[in-house]
């Protein structure tokens, strides 16, 4: 609390003076040069006799806000952890190469092949679906382009399924990322 004889800083300023007093918000100081001059009690800041010594040094080095920084030792800094949750990070990842779903795959045709990646893509996705996952990646690879096209039909078919690119620099041009959007009547 400031009261009348008290020594003060003018904060934005580089001026210092005597309190002649004190009335409501506004308090009349006199400077070290004989003004006398009004300011709004948040413009002034107190300085106790002990500071005295300390704050006439930091005058000569050009500013009072400096010294009061150095006194200020380092914030504490405070953390909130942000709570997430589980399904949120997860991204279920769903590997269509052909020698990823089966062993006998040498024997196979292209069709049965196709018809087995296919096949494999909507029990995956039916699953997330029904399990409340929200993202899936599934990995298809460039090739020609076929099965990446068939995804696309078959993606298209779901009205609660938005498809993109997967992220390129996790996995390249290979993979086809699937939003699942919850709540959807």
């Amino acid at each position: 609390m400031i009261s009348k004889g008290d020594k003060v800083l003018v904060l934005d300023e580089d001026e210092q003076g005597f309190v002649q007093s004190v009335s409501g918000d506004q308090v009349t100081i006199e400077t070290k040069d004989g003004f006398i001059l009004k300011y709004s009690i948040k413009e002034l800041l107190k300085v106790e006799p002990k500071e005295d010594n300390q704050i006439e040094n930091a005058t000569t080095r050009g500013s009072i806000a400096a010294s009061l920084q150095d006194k200020v030792g380092p914030k504490k800094r405070s953390f909130v952890k942000e709570k997430r949750s589980k399904n949120r990070d997860f991204i279920l990842e769903v590997d269509l190469h052909i020698e990823k779903l089966t062993k006998d795959y040498a024997r196979m045709e292209k069709y049965d092949m196709l018809s087995l990646q296919l096949d494999t893509t909507r029990s995956q996705l039916e699953w997330a679906i029904a399990n409340r996952i929200p993202r899936i990646v599934f990995i298809h690879g460039v090739g020609e382009g076929i099965l990446k096209a068939e995804l696309e039909f078959l993606f298209s078919r779901y009205t609660e399924v938005v498809a993109e690119d997967a992220n390129y620099q996790k996995y390249g041009l290979g993979a086809t990322q699937v939003y699942i959007k919850q709540n959807v009547k």
